[in-house]
C-alpha cells in the first residue's frame, strides 16, 4: 500500500511538523472565549457563505505543513470538528523523552455524543510548530465571540500620546489598504511602545506576512514616530474591529477602527467528506495542499444520480487502522494523512480490556534513521507478551529493545528504516491490540553538485553529482528539459552509490547548453561549452606603437598553412589598395601598409575560416606634440593686460595621441577646476583663462605637453600693469604756528609703471573735506604746507600717480596742530626707592595748550655723568613711572619731559641725586581673627592655615612647635612675599599644640603664636558598675573615660539590654554626671547596662558594659524558677543582599546599598580598590538594621574602580564586591578644587587621553 508521510505524534494525537511552515496568518473565524464552552453555549455556526481562499491567506487560519512542502487544512471534514468538552479534552505536554519519540495522548472522552459535537472553525495547535521543539504546540491565541467583531468601543480615552489616530475604512475585495498612526516625540525620552489587535485580544504583532505588514518610522525634523499597518489583498473575512494600543512608561493611549471589506453575496453549497480530502491537481502551483475550495465556492448542484448515499465515517469508524488505506482508496480520498488526523479526534467506545490497560495508539510516525517507543501497560504484569511483525514474532536483538518499567511493556526500535514500516501487533495472552508504523522518508539532498565544463568537440564528458543517500531518484535536465536516456540516446546515466554521472562520449557544438539534476531535496546546474577544436599558432600577431608616417606591419603563422583567413580593423573589413597589402604564404599570413595615417590606429583581427579562434593586435599611431606660439605674434612673447581686465590665451597645438598639457607658474600647476585662473584643452588648443587679472598674477608661464611620442614645452609672459599703491602714511616731524614738515616714503608697489609725481591734500580734523595743496605734480618725497589756522588740528594724506592712474589716498597722517610745546611737568618726587628700581611722580604741566599731551619722557644719568638715558621707550600718559634696571648703591638724577604734537617741553629735573637702596619696614604679622583663638580640627581632617605679613626687603619666616623646629614630613610649610601656608593633609593628634611664627626683616621681627588642637572621638568609660537594684530602680555608677580624644567630655549615652533578646534602647543621652538611676524597668526582666562618653567629635567608637545585670523582682513572693540555657543568638556575618555593579553619571551623587545579618553586630567597613575609605568628606557611611549604604557625593571618573563592602564581628567576617563605572569627566581644574593629589589627576587625564583616542 502507498507510505504516506507522517510526524512524530504530538501529546495531544496530532503530528508534529518537522518543517516550520510560512509566517502564521489571522484567522478571523475563530472558537467562542473559554467562558461560553464552559457555559455550555453552542458556537456561532458558518453558513458557508465564504469567499474562495486561493492559497493559505493572512487573517486566517492556516492549515499545517507536511515534509515535502504542501500544506494541509486543519482536519476534521470540511473544517467542522467535533470537539470534547475542553475540561477533558486537554493532555498535559510530557516532557521530552531523550529518544525522541513521542507519547500518544488518550482520546478524549464525551458524557454525550450529542452534546459533544459542537460546529466550529477549527484552530489545530500544530498549524506552527515551536522554535525546534517537538513537543511545543504554537498557538494562535483566543479569539473574539462574533457578535462583538463589528461593535464599536464606547468612549475612547482621552488621547494624550496619538497625534493622528487610525480612521475606520472600507476596501474591495483583492484592494490594499493602509492605516496610519502618529505619536509625537518631544517629551518622550525613548520610542513607545505600540500593539495592533483584531477585536479585542488578538494581537497582531506575530501574524505579520505577505497579506499583512507592520511598519515604523521616524522623522528627525519634525520628532514624530509613524506606525502604520499594511493590509495586501483583502478578503471578505478581514472586516471587523481593529485597535491600536500605544504605551510609553506610565501613559497610555488607544483607538479602535473599522474596516470593511466590500463584496457580492453567493449561495449555500452543499459539502462532502469525499471532496474535502482531496488533493489539488498536480503540476500546479498549489499542488500538494489540501483543497478546501469544495467548501467554500458556490457552485450549481450537482444532478444526483441513482446511486445510493454512502456513509463513509460509519465505515471507517468500524474499521481497523491498517484498512483506513483501502477504504480511503476506495472512495477516491486522498489526502490520508488528514483522514488519519481526523480520525485520531474522534471519540472512541473502546471495550474494556482483561489483559491491557492501556493499548497501542492506532499508528505511529517516526523519521527515517529515528528511533521510536511502542508502549502498552498491562492490567496484568505476570502475562507473558509477544510482539509482532506484519505476522512474525520479533525476537530481541540490538534493532528491536524490549524494556520493563512497572506494567508497562516497551519496544523500541532503533535506526528505522523503511522495511520497519509495517503493521505491529503484541499480544497478551488471548487478547492482542495492533497499530501501523509509518516511516518517514527524509528529502535526498545535494551534497555536491555538478560543476561547468569547458571543453571540444569529439571529446568525452562527464558530470557528476553526489547526494545523500545511496538508491535515490535523480533526473537529469537540460535547458529545462529532461535528458532522453534510452538505448539510442547519446547521453548515458550511471549511479555508484551516492554519486550519479551524466556521460556524453562524442560531444558534439549541439551539446552546449545548462545541465541540472533534479532531487526531492534540491537542485544543481552547470554550463557545458563545446568549442572547436583550437587552431595551432606558432606566431600570435603583436600590439605595434608606430610613429606618425612609419610603414606598418603585422605577422602572424599558424597550423595547418593552407587556411585562408581574412583582415579586419575595429570590426570592418580590410580590401587590398595601392596603400594596404595582405599576404598568404603557406603557414604565413601578413598584412603592411605603406604609410601609416591616424585613422589606422584601432583594433586588427585575423580569423582563420572554420575555426571559433582569432588573432587580435592594437596599433597605436604616435605623433610628437608640438606648441605653435608662432600663430599668436607677441613680441618677446609676452602679453602685457590692465589689471582688473579678463585674459584669455589661447595656443594651438598638436600631437597624437592627444598630448596631456600642464600650465605652470613657477612650480605651481594651474587646474582645470580653478574658478579664476584655469588651463584648460579641447582638440588642437590650449588656452589659459583669468576672469579678473591682478597684479600677483605677472610672470612667466610654462606650458608642457606629453604623450607616448615625446615631450614638447614653452614659455610665455604675462605682465599685469596697474595703478601703484597707496604711500604709506606721511610723518610730521616738525611743526610751527601755522606750518608744518612732512615726508613720506615711495609706493611698495608702483604698479609696474614707473611713479610720475604724488599729490598732496589737507583737510582739519574736525572736517570730512579734503583739499588739494599742489596743481603740479611733486617729484620729491618731502613737502611743507602752510597757511595753516594755529590751534586747529590738521591731518594730511598723499596720492601717487603713474601712467596707468591715480592711486588710493594714504591713511592720514597723525593729527597735528601749529602749535608750540607745552610747559615743564610740576612737582616731580620720589616715591619708592628699592636696590634695582626708583620709582617717581609728577603732576602735569601748567600749559598744555590746544595741541594736547601725547605723553610723557622719563630720563636718567649717573651722577658725575651728563649721558642721559631714556627709561620708557614708548610714551607713557601716566604722571608715575618705575625705572627698572639700576644697580644698587649708584646715586642718579632724574627728569620728566612733556611730548605733544610740537615736540618735547623743557625738562623738569630733581634738584639732588637719589641713592639706590631698598628702605627697610619692620616685619609685622596679621594674624586672621578665626586664628587668635584655638583651631580645632578633627583626625584625619585637613589642616590649611593661610596667615599674612608684611615687611621690607623679603622677611625670613620660621616655625617652632613647642620651641622645636617642625618636621619637614610632617607638616608641609610653603612661604611668599606676603604670607605663609602651614598645610597638613590628614590630621593627627600628635599634630596638636602651639605653633610660634617669627618674621625678620635684619635686627626686627615679629612673633605670632598658633594653637592647633586635633580632636578625636573618646574612649569608652571606666568600671560600669551597678551600685544597687530596687524596686524597679537601678544605681549605676562609673568614672570618666582615660581617653578623651584630647577634648572635653560634654556627656554620656546610657543604654539597657533585656537579657532575653540583648536589643539596646536607649535610655538619656547628654547626661553630664557619673552616676545616675535608671527608672520604670519592668518586673520581672533582667538587664544589662551599658555606657557611650561623647565629647564635640561624638560618642566613642565602644561603650563598657555592666559585667553583672540586674534583676527586677517582684517584691513579696518570689517564685523560683529553674534555670535554662539561654539560646546562642551569635552568627557570623552574612549579606542578605550583594552589591549590585552601577553606572553612575559625573557630578550626580550615587548610592551603593547591600544589606548584612550578623549577631553580635557586625562592623562594616567599605574599600574602594582594596583600600579601605577612611574620613573622606566626599563619601558618606550608613547602616541601619543590617542595610549598609556608601554615598558618593558627585562622583567624577577617578571615583570609579572595585569598591567592597566587609563586615566583621568575632565569629567571623563576609565581603561583597561590585564595580562602579563613571561615566562624564571633568576638567584639570574642577578636579585641583575638589582636592584630588595631582599625581592622580595626572594618572586620571592620562587615562582620558587614551580612551579618547580609542574611540
Amino acid at each position: 500500500m502507498p507510505e504516506p508521510t507522517k510526524k512524530d505524534e504530538m501529546p495531544n494525537g496530532q503530528p508534529e511538523e518537522s518543517v516550520a511552515p510560512s509566517l502564521p496568518e489571522i484567522s478571523l473565524e475563530v472558537s467562542p472565549p473559554p467562558e461560553a464552552e464552559a457555559e455550555g453555549k453552542e458556537p456561532l455556526e458558518t453558513d458557508g457563505k465564504e469567499a474562495e481562499p486561493t492559497e493559505p491567506d493572512a487573517l486566517q487560519a492556516v492549515g499545517a505543513q507536511d515534509g515535502n512542502g504542501s500544506k494541509r487544512r486543519p482536519t476534521g471534514g470540511v473544517g467542522v470538528s467535533e470537539q470534547a468538552e475542553p475540561a477533558e479534552g486537554q493532555c498535559p505536554t510530557p516532557p521530552p523523552d531523550d529518544d525522541g519519540a513521542a507519547q500518544p495522548c488518550p482520546t478524549p472522552q464525551t458524557e454525550d455524543a450529542s452534546s459533544a459535537k459542537k460546529l466550529s472553525v477549527d484552530l489545530p495547535n500544530d498549524s506552527v510548530p515551536a522554535m525546534g521543539r517537538k513537543d511545543s504546540v504554537w498557538s494562535l491565541g483566543e479569539g473574539q465571540a462574533p457578535e462583538d467583531l463589528d461593535k464599536p468601543i464606547d468612549n475612547p480615552p482621552l488621547s494624550i500620546l496619538l497625534i493622528e489616530k487610525p480612521q475606520s475604512a472600507s476596501v474591495p475585495v483583492g484592494g490594499d489598504i493602509t492605516f496610519v498612526a502618529k505619536v509625537e516625540a518631544k517629551d518622550l525620552l525613548r520610542k513607545p511602545t505600540i500593539k495592533w489587535f483584531k477585536g479585542k485580544w488578538m494581537d497582531l504583532a506575530s501574524k505579520t506576512g505577505k497579506h499583512l505588514q507592520l511598519k515604523e518610522t521616524f522623522e528627525r525634523a519634525t520628532k514624530i514616530h509613524t506606525f502604520e499597518m499594511h493590509i495586501i489583498k483583502a478578503k471578505e473575512n478581514y472586516a471587523g474591529n481593529y485597535r491600536c494600543e500605544v504605551t510609553y512608561k506610565d501613559k497610555f493611549d488607544s483607538c479602535s477602527f473599522d474596516l470593511e471589506v466590500k463584496e457580492t453575496e453567493q449561495g449555500t453549497q452543499n459539502i462532502d467528506i469525499r471532496s474535502a480530502f482531496k488533493r489539488s491537481s498536480e503540476g500546479q502551483e498549489d499542488a500538494g495542499e489540501l483543497d478546501f475550495s469544495g467548501l467554500l465556492k458556490h457552485r450549481e448542484p450537482k444532478q444526483q444520480d441513482d446511486t445510493p448515499e454512502v456513509d463513509v465515517w460509519e465505515i471507517l469508524k468500524n474499521a481497523r487502522p491498517d484498512e483506513y488505506e483501502k477504504i480511503a482508496f476506495m472512495y477516491g480520498i486522498t489526502d490520508l494523512r488528514g483522514l488519519l488526523r481526523r480520525m485520531k479526534k474522534i471519540p472512541k467506545e473502546e471495550k474494556k480490556s482483561e489483559a491491557f490497560a492501556k493499548r497501542l495508539e492506532p499508528a505511529y510516525q517516526v523519521d527515517k534513521g529515528g528511533k521510536i517507543r511502542l508502549v502498552v501497560d498491562l492490567a496484568d504484569p505476570t502475562v507473558d507478551l509477544k510482539w509482532y511483525k506484519n505476522g512474525q514474532e520479533i525476537r530481541p536483538t540490538p534493532k528491536y529493545i524490549f524494556e520493563h518499567k512497572g506494567t508497562q511493556r516497551i519496544m523500541v526500535i532503533n535506526n528505522c528504516t523503511m522495511n520497519d514500516d509495517a503493521a505491529y501487533a503484541v499480544a497478551a495472552g488471548d487478547e492482542k491490540c495492533t497499530t501501523e508504523l509509518f516511516v518517514k522518508e527524509l528529502p535526498v539532498k545535494i551534497i555536491k553538485g555538478i560543476e561547468p565544463v569547458k571543453t571540444t568537440v569529439n571529446e568525452r564528458i562527464e558530470l557528476e553529482c553526489e547526494v545523500s543517500e545511496e538508491g535515490a531518484q535523480v533526473k537529469w535536465m537540460k535547458n529545462g528539459v529532461e535528458v532522453p536516456t534510452g538505448v539510442r540516446s547519446r547521453y548515458r546515466v550511471k549511479s555508484e552509490g551516492t554519486k550519479h554521472y551524466l556521460v556524453i562520449d562524442d560531444a558534439s557544438r549541439e551539446d552546449t547548453g545548462t545541465y541540472s539534476i533534479m532531487a526531492t531535496g534540491g537542485t544543481s546546474e552547470a554550463h557545458v561549452q563545446v568549442d572547436l577544436k583550437p587552431l595551432k599558432v606558432f606566431v600570435d600577431l603583436q600590439d605595434m606603437t608606430v610613429m606618425l608616417g612609419q610603414p606598418i606591419k603585422l605577422h602572424c603563422e599558424i597550423f595547418p598553412g593552407n587556411v585562408p583567413g581574412r583582415w579586419y580593423r575595429n570590426g570592418q573589413l580590410i580590401q587590398p589598395n595601392d596603400r594596404i597589402n595582405i599576404i598568404h604564404r603557406n603557414k604565413v599570413h601578413r598584412l603592411e601598409i605603406e604609410t601609416s595615417s591616424l585613422h589606422d590606429a584601432g583594433d586588427y583581427t585575423f580569423v582563420p575560416e572554420g575555426y571559433s579562434q582569432s588573432l587580435s593586435a592594437k596599433i597605436h599611431i604616435i605623433d610628437p606634440p608640438r606648441v605653435h606660439l608662432d600663430s599668436l605674434n607677441l613680441p618677446d612673447n609676452t602679453m602685457t593686460v590692465v589689471a582688473g581686465n579678463k585674459l584669455r590665451l589661447e595656443i594651438p597645438i598638436s600631437g597624437e595621441p592627444a598630448p596631456r598639457v600642464v600650465w605652470m607658474k613657477g612650480e605651481r600647476v594651474i587646474l582645470e577646476s580653478g574658478h579664476r585662473v584655469r588651463a584648460e584643452t579641447y582638440g588642437d588648443q590650449t588656452s589659459l583663462t583669468i576672469e579678473i587679472t591682478e597684479r600677483e598674477d605677472s610672470g612667466n608661464y610654462k606650458i608642457v605637453l606629453q604623450n607616448e611620442a615625446g615631450e614638447a614645452s614653452a614659455s610665455i609672459k604675462i605682465k599685469v600693469v596697474d595703478i601703484p599703491d597707496p604711500p604709506d602714511a606721511p610723518l610730521v616731524p616738525v611743526v610751527g604756528g601755522d606750518w608744518c614738515s612732512m615726508t613720506w616714503e615711495p609706493p611698495k608697489y608702483d604698479g609696474g609703471s614707473p611713479i610720475l609725481g604724488y599729490f598732496i591734500e589737507r583737510k582739519k580734523k574736525q572736517s570730512s573735506r579734503w583739499m588739494r595743496l599742489n596743481f603740479d605734480l611733486i617729484k620729491e618725497t618731502s613737502f611743507e604746507p602752510k597757511k595753516m589756522i594755529e590751534g586747529v588740528p590738521y591731518e594730511v594724506r598723499i596720492f601717487a600717480i603713474n601712467a596707468i592712474g591715480v592711486s588710493k589716498p594714504s591713511e592720514p597722517s597723525k593729527a597735528f596742530t601749529p602749535l608750540a610745546v607745552t610747559s615743564e611737568p610740576t612737582m616731580l618726587v620720589v616715591d619708592d626707592v628699592t636696590d634695582t628700581t626708583v620709582t617717581v611722580k609728577w603732576r602735569p604741566p601748567e600749559t598744555i595748550g590746544a595741541a594736547g599731551l601725547d605723553g610723557y619722557l622719563v630720563e636718567y644719568c649717573i651722577e658725575g655723568t651728563n649721558d642721559w638715558v631714556v627709561s620708557n621707550k614708548e610714551l607713557t600718559e601716566k604722571t608715575k613711572y618705575t625705572i627698572t634696571g639700576l644697580s644698587p648703591g649708584c646715586k642718579i638724577l632724574v627728569r620728566v619731559k612733556a611730548i605733544n604734537a610740537a615736540g618735547a617741553s623743557a625738562p623738569r629735573t630733581l634738584q639732588h641725586s637719589i641713592l639706590v637702596k631698598e628702605v627697610i619696614e619692620p616685619p609685622k604679622i596679621r594674624v586672621p581673627r578665626h586664628l587668635k583663638q584655638t583651631y580645632t580640627r578633627r583626625v584625619g581632617e585637613t589642616v590649611n592655615l593661610v596667615v599674612p605679613f608684611m615687611g621690607k626687603p623679603r622677611p625670613k619666616v620660621t616655625w617652632l612647635k613647642e620651641g622645636k623646629p617642625i618636621e619637614p614630613s610632617h607638616v608641609s610649610i610653603r612661604n611668599t612675599d606676603c604670607d605663609s601656608i602651614i598645610f597638613i593633609r590628614k590630621a593627627e593628634r600628635s599634630h596638636s599644640g602651639k605653633y610660634e611664627m617669627t618674621v625678620q626683616v635684619e635686627n626686627h621681627k615679629d612673633t605670632a603664636i598658633i594653637d592647633i588642637q586635633i580632636v578625636d572621638l573618646p574612649g569608652p568609660p571606666q568600671c560600669v558598675t551597678i551600685e544597687d537594684v530596687w524596686g524597679g530602680n537601678v544605681a549605676l555608677v562609673w568614672t570618666p573615660p582615660k581617653d578623651n580624644g584630647n577634648a572635653p567630655i560634654t556627656g554620656y549615652t546610657i543604654q539597657k539590654a533585656d537579657k532575653k533578646t540583648m536589643e539596646w534602647f536607649t535610655c538619656i543621652e547628654h547626661y553630664h554626671r557619673t552616676c545616675i538611676t535608671i527608672t520604670e524597668l519592668v518586673v520581672g526582666n533582667e538587664y544589662f547596662f551599658r555606657i557611650f562618653s561623647e565629647n564635640m567629635c561624638g560618642l566613642s567608637e565602644a561603650a563598657t558594659q555592666t559585667k553583672k545585670s540586674a534583676l527586677i523582682v517582684k517584691e513579696g513572693l518570689q517564685v523560683k524558677t529553674p534555670e535554662y540555657n539561654d539560646r546562642d543568638f551569635k552568627e557570623a556575618p552574612k549579606f542578605t543582599q550583594p552589591l549590585i555593579n552601577t553606572f553612575a553619571i559625573a557630578g550626580y551623587n550615587t548610592t551603593l546599598n547591600c544589606s548584612v545579618r550578623a549577631n553580635p553586630r557586625a562592623k562594616v567597613v567599605w574599600m574602594k580598590n582594596k583600600i579601605i575609605i577612611l574620613d573622606d568628606p566626599r563619601y558618606r557611611m550608613f547602616s541601619n538594621q543590617g542595610v549598609c549604604t556608601l554615598e558618593i557625593r558627585k562622583p567624577s571618573p577617578y571615583d570609579g574602580g572595585l569598591y567592597t563592602c566587609k563586615a566583621i564581628n568575632d565569629l567571623g567576617e563576609a565581603q561583597v564586591d561590585c564595580k562602579l563605572e563613571v561615566k562624564g569627566g571633568f576638567s584639570f581644574f574642577e578636579l585641583m578644587q575638589r582636592g584630588v593629589p595631582l599625581n592622580l589627576i595626572d594618572k586620571y587625564m592620562n587615562e582620558t587621553k587614551i580612551v579618547e583616542q580609542d574611540k
